[in-house]
């Protein structure tokens, strides 16, 4: 929605998003830096496996199986992402689109809530529950939808527990966003960086990174409280406010 009102247009609108993404990124590495340096450290253990004959033994230990999990989730991702990649850019243009995924948002919210936790974690998390979550992953890439909410709701639905849900939605954002910043940047950047958008760019960086800080730390909470629902009304409210302007009041 801020490339909208920062009157940012044509090709740079989607690249906009993405690096708005890598703000966002920031504050994952943040909150989760220790659970990531895990996973940096256990990776070069497999490879070393792999290298002296031991061979990759993908489930030896919890972080290498979370590891291979978030692989598996990210594939349905980029799947979705590049075949519909053009849609989503499309969609990034129109600002009742934006406020329809806020309305969306609301609403997987408001259910995600009322699922039923069966208590699984990484021991007893199977590869279909991670394609689950990356498919909601994927849908998320639509504007307005939130990409935390619907990774959440598929964790849930998949029986995920609560507070294991919120850590498996957040680090897999990590190769996502990762992946998008490297195939947006190269068409980004063609024609050399407008100045005009550099200012917008930053603080908008700037901005994803402070509120997606505040924003993980306090899903953390609220989902731990059972009290999701609080997002729901927020964004059931931004969502009708934009789908209000764009008909009324946006030329």
């Amino acid at each position: 929605m801020l490339q909208y009102f920062f009157n940012i247009e044509g090709e740079s609108v989607l690249a906009f998003a993405v690096l708005m993404h890598v703000g966002t990124l920031i504050s994952v590495f943040i909150v989760y830096w220790s659970d990531i340096w895990a996973l940096i450290k256990e990776l070069g253990a497999t490879f070393k496996d792999i290298f002296t004959g031991k061979g990759p033994r993908l489930f030896c230990n919890p972080t290498r199986k979370l590891g291979i999990m978030i692989i598996v989730a990210t594939i349905p991702t980029a799947i979705i992402g590049l075949l519909g990649n053009d849609l989503f850019s499309a969609m990034y243009l129109s600002l009742p689109a934006i406020g329809i995924g806020l309305l969306i948002t609301g609403t997987i919210l408001w259910f995600a809530e009322r699922m039923a936790s069966k208590q699984r974690n990484i021991g007893t998390m199977q590869y279909k529950h991670a394609l689950l979550v990356g498919i909601m992953q994927g849908v998320a890439i639509c504007p307005g939808i939130s990409r935390s909410g619907s990774t959440l709701v598929g964790g849930m639905l998949g029986g995920l527990e609560r507070s294991f849900a919120v850590k498996f939605a957040f680090l897999i954002s990590i190769p996502s966003i990762m992946g998008s910043v490297i195939l947006e940047a190269p068409a980004a950047f063609r024609e050399g960086f407008d100045m005009a958008i550099a200012v917008p760019v930053l603080a908008g960086i700037i901005v994803a990174a402070v509120s997606g800080l505040i924003a993980i730390k306090s899903m953390i909470k609220i989902v731990s409280n059972k009290k999701l629902y609080y997002f729901s009304f927020y964004t059931w409210i931004l969502g009708a406010a934009v789908v209000l302007y764009s008909v009324f009041w946006a030329v």
